[in-house]
């Protein structure tokens, strides 16, 4: 069986449904991806690492993950902190914004319960991904020991896989989230950045400047989100533009990229071909995007891809 860990953050998410009332849920970029790898792909075994709290709302979150049938053998208790949160309010246009309450999360904590125990579980799989939110939220202090983790993970032949995912807020400046990324850029085996975290970041517009940038970290496979446009790959010296069928009918978009990464680390662990990857990839994300949140319920997710023929076989 193939396995990968999602090593990251997970937030209770707030969403007022009415005045005086608001709907409680569980977002968070790898944890978003996490959960539709295993959905897509459900005989691939799939665990999420992060830290909580031993509170009751730490609890539910495992029990959500538990739900999703991840692994929650790397999920750790803090004594004394909880989980970050975030409130989603939308405007008469359906704007969204976001206000977050993430600074003393236990998430930012988690470099302390990796120990050579867990280090070793670790390098019994496959692949490990992390994202540049998973490097924000972790104390600036920690990060040396966790690039040494990482490093000897990679040595012993743990694929490592990077989303550069840059939020600007999560950083003290621009220097040091580049100073981050590009130290993962330089272990990671698979990239998937996408162009707009390039525009914002370094002043990069397009797939082609986003590979460019990319080449002298020598990363063997790099996989660039252009938004509804295409996605571009560069893999064995080769770039290719792979167009993507746009949806018409966009209800939220807010988890599109962490659907795409997923399902399509879930599609090369089980041996599918860089393009075919993509394509399944683009397809969960169209179906990500005509729902409403991060996480679309489970039955109306297979339901809508059912419709469209998703077939992994």
């Amino acid at each position: 069986m193939k396995n990968i860990y999602f090593l990251g953050e997970c937030m209770m998410e707030l969403k007022s449904t009415d005045e005086s009332t608001m709907n409680q849920s569980f977002a968070g970029d790898v944890y978003n991806s996490a959960v539709y790898l295993k959905r897509c792909f459900p005989e691939t075994a799939v665990s999420f690492v992060t830290a909580v709290g031993g509170d009751q709302i730490s609890q539910r979150l495992i029990n959500r993950c538990e739900g999703e049938n991840l692994s929650t053998d790397a999920i750790f208790r803090h004594p004394n902190k909880t989980l970050g949160l975030y409130l989603i309010e939308t405007d008469e246009t359906g704007e969204r914004s976001f206000t977050y309450w993430r600074s003393d999360s236990a998430a930012r904590e988690i470099v302390d319960f990796l120990d050579d125990s867990v280090i070793a579980r670790f390098s019994a799989n496959d692949m490990l991904f992390i994202s540049g939110i998973s490097l924000a939220v972790i104390q600036p202090s920690h990060r040396d020991k966790f690039w040494q983790i990482m490093e000897k993970l990679k040595a012993l032949g743990v694929t490592l896989v990077f989303d550069p995912n840059y939020r600007a807020r999560l950083w003290q400046g621009a220097d040091e989230a580049k100073e981050q990324i590009e130290k993962a850029l330089t272990l990671c085996d698979i990239a998937l950045p996408g162009v707009e975290d390039f525009t914002e970041l370094y002043n990069l517009h397009n797939a082609e400047d986003v590979i460019a940038f990319c080449a002298p970290f020598n990363v063997p496979e790099i996989i660039v989100k252009n938004g509804a446009a295409s996605v571009v790959s560069h893999c064995d010296n080769e770039t290719v533009d792979h167009t993507i069928i746009p949806v018409t009918h966009v209800v939220d978009t807010t988890s599109a990229g962490d659907a795409f990464n997923g399902v399509y680390l879930g599609a090369r662990l089980n041996q599918q071909s860089v393009a075919d990857a993509i394509g399944l990839a683009a397809q969960a994300a169209g179906v990500v995007i005509q729902q409403p949140g991060a996480i679309a319920p489970a039955d109306v997710f297979q339901q809508a891809l059912s419709d469209i023929g998703f077939n992994v076989n």
